[in-house]
């Protein structure tokens, strides 16, 4: 492959040629890519939903609350996706449950997601250990 150039677009968009095809955008000047703390988040989420539900059952409403206590706001239209991902990746398995004239949803962790959440606390406190140590 032959590089060609750069080209900016008039949106701001910077991209690069190979053999005078376009190849992919390398950066956006006009709309400047910031990580919001839902991407830092989102692992450390799980892994909290990864440590109740192998504690005991959890039900949506109920983590969501959890969560909440802990300064992480979630919709249902967050949370739900999420634990439904995370029980097709076999990290939770689901059971219906009749509670008077309300079905729920409870949740537990898999033998998968208790071996995961396992291997997670290492890597956590290593990180943690790194974060936090004094200079």
């Amino acid at each position: 492959m032959e590089y060609s150039g750069l080209y900016q677009h008039t949106n701001g968009a910077i991209a690069t040629y190979l053999e005078g095809n376009l190849f992919c955008t390398v950066l956006n000047l006009a709309k400047p890519y910031l990580m919001d703390g839902r991407e830092f988040y989102s692992s450390l989420i799980r892994l909290h939903i990864l440590h109740h539900a192998v504690q005991e059952p959890i039900f949506g409403v109920g983590i969501m609350e959890e969560l909440a206590r802990h300064g992480y706001k979630l919709s249902a239209g967050t949370l739900y996706p999420m634990l439904h991902d995370m029980e097709r990746k076999g990290y939770l398995f689901s059971v219906e449950e009749r509670s008077g004239r309300q079905n729920r949803r409870l949740y537990r962790a898999t033998d998968l997601g208790k071996v995961q959440l396992e291997d997670a606390k290492k890597k956590v406190r290593e990180l943690f250990g790194e974060l936090f140590e004094e200079v």
